[in-house]
């Protein structure tokens, strides 16, 4: 035990020497670097990424890379017993990992065993995102259709990027996954977030109860209520997409730079839903798109 501790020390020292002499930073320690740092990525993003150990684990790190730079700096400083104290504390901290995260370990040494490991989760690992989107598809198209059957009025901002500079962040914050049955408490009638826009960001619901600016055009039909000038004042100032149902006829509209397009049935709403939420951010695409989806029909 004493003699990996002192291993572990000398690996640190070098570590420390190294540092100091960055003239022998050579490709080859790079790219050392480089595939270490694309592994702990990956394990994090696998494994501990929205899991209860997240807030823990950066914690973790945050006092490990703390108390490394001050066990460097006090041995660049002739402090050699605090130096090595803070050393040995750092190694304990690397041997209790063991213990802290023994869940998270077994979790990861199950998905080793399993068949087919390297294919589901490495060559796939891009498609992720993509089933995820279907998902949020399929679980907004849900609610929606809920909500235009009992007509219950609903507001939901599908953002392209983090920009809340467009609507007022008066509201809750939420951070959870998306999901049919969370939508529809969000809007159930005569609750406290009912009346307001839910804010939809990364795959995730970020708020509800969002207050967003209305439209000032002038020549907009007075049909059209606060939940509708709303969906096209934002659309009008940012690249979000805006969903609306009427609260009176339960009709079923998107708003897209301040034009706004009613559908007549789910499935025509869910295709461009589909494509509006797709990760191809061409500029040309989209404007055609919109040219050719989003125009006013006149009954």
């Amino acid at each position: 035990m004493l003699e990996t501790i002192l291993n572990l020390y000398r690996s640190f020292l070098s570590g420390a020497q190294l540092i100091q002499t960055p003239a022998t930073f050579t490709m080859k320690d790079f790219f050392q670097i480089l595939v270490v740092a694309i592994v702990v990525i990956f394990l994090y993003m696998r494994f501990i990424r929205n899991t209860q150990a997240e807030k823990l684990v950066r914690g973790i790190l945050l006092f490990m890379i703390s108390t490394w730079i001050i066990s460097i700096v006090l041995i660049a400083l002739d402090f050699e017993i605090l130096g090595q104290i803070a050393m040995y504390v750092l190694t304990g901290i690397l041997f209790s990992l063991v213990v802290v995260f023994q869940p998270e370990l077994r979790k990861l040494l199950v998905h080793l065993g399993q068949t087919k490991f390297m294919f589901k989760n490495i060559f796939t690992f891009k498609n992720n995102n993509a089933e995820k989107r279907n998902n949020s598809v399929k679980e907004i198209t849900e609610a929606v259709k809920y909500c235009s059957r009992v007509k219950r009025g609903a507001l939901i901002v599908l953002q392209k990027s983090d920009d809340r500079s467009f609507y007022n962040e008066v509201g809750t914050s939420i951070n959870a996954e998306i999901s049919a049955e969370l939508i529809l408490t969000i809007f159930f009638p005569n609750t406290p977030l009912h009346d307001g826009a839910m804010v939809i960001n990364n795959d995730k619901i970020a708020a509800a109860g969002v207050l967003l600016p209305l439209t000032e055009d002038p020549k907009l039909s007075w049909r059209y209520g606060t939940r509708h000038r709303a969906a096209i004042g934002a659309s009008e100032i940012s690249d979000s997409v805006c969903i609306v149902v009427s609260e009176e006829t339960g009709d079923i509209s998107i708003a897209i730079d301040g034009i706004l397009r009613k559908y007549d049935d789910i499935t025509s709403f869910r295709d461009d839903l589909e494509k509006l939420m797709s990760d191809d951010d061409s500029e040309t695409i989209d404007n055609a798109f919109i040219q050719n989806i989003l125009k006013l029909r006149k009954k």
